[in-house]
């Protein structure tokens, strides 16, 4: 199994050229079974085109490996989604500048082999430069996807809450696995 420990992983804003491949990670039934994201072209151009004009607080970055796009990671300031930090608020305390991380891997053939793990330490080690008041990240994940919490918990993020929270798909009992990791 190829180490990807010294992989040259970077990351981008997503730019409309993005979407159609966006598009097709989001119809891949392992992407599709947690994100339940319409994937029609309509739907990402409508979900995703106001984060590439600017028009939305967080980020939505495309994740590289070796120059080539391989997923998508979204970083925002908690408190610019007021849904959002509420939810975080009914079960956590949160800290004003609190950041939040959610991810997608959208090339099947790169799941499990500890590619999220590496995408989420090296976003998080930019995150105290790009967030420089953010005192602390978290992740909310549903406790059934347990490939994603090992993730977390696999580059430092420490569970810190299990409770109730709207899941992305219908599916899914709400219960969330809350992961945290502070400043260092």
């Amino acid at each position: 199994m190829e180490s990807f420990q010294d992989a040259e992983l970077t990351w981008r804003p997503l730019v409309r050229d993005d979407l159609p491949l966006l598009a097709g990670w989001l119809h891949e039934p392992a992407v599709a079974r947690w994100w339940n994201h319409d994937s029609t072209q309509a739907g990402v151009e409508r979900d995703f085109a106001a984060s590439i004009r600017g028009e939305e607080p967080g980020e939505d970055l495309v994740i590289c490996l070796s120059g080539r796009p391989i997923g998508l990671l979204q970083r925002s300031a908690i408190a610019d989604y007021p849904d959002e930090a509420a939810g975080y608020g009914a079960v956590v305390e949160l800290p004003p500048g609190a950041v939040q991380l959610d991810y997608l891997i959208g090339r099947p053939e790169l799941r499990g082999r500890g590619l999220g793990t590496l995408m989420i330490t090296r976003v998080l080690n930019s995150t105290w430069t790009d967030y420089p008041d953010a005192p602390a990240v978290f992740i909310a994940v549903v406790a059934a996807n347990t490939a994603s919490w090992r993730a977390a918990e696999k580059a430092g993020l420490r569970r810190v809450a299990e409770a109730p929270m709207r899941p992305d798909n219908p599916l899914d009992d709400p219960l969330h696995y809350i992961y945290r990791v502070d400043r260092p």
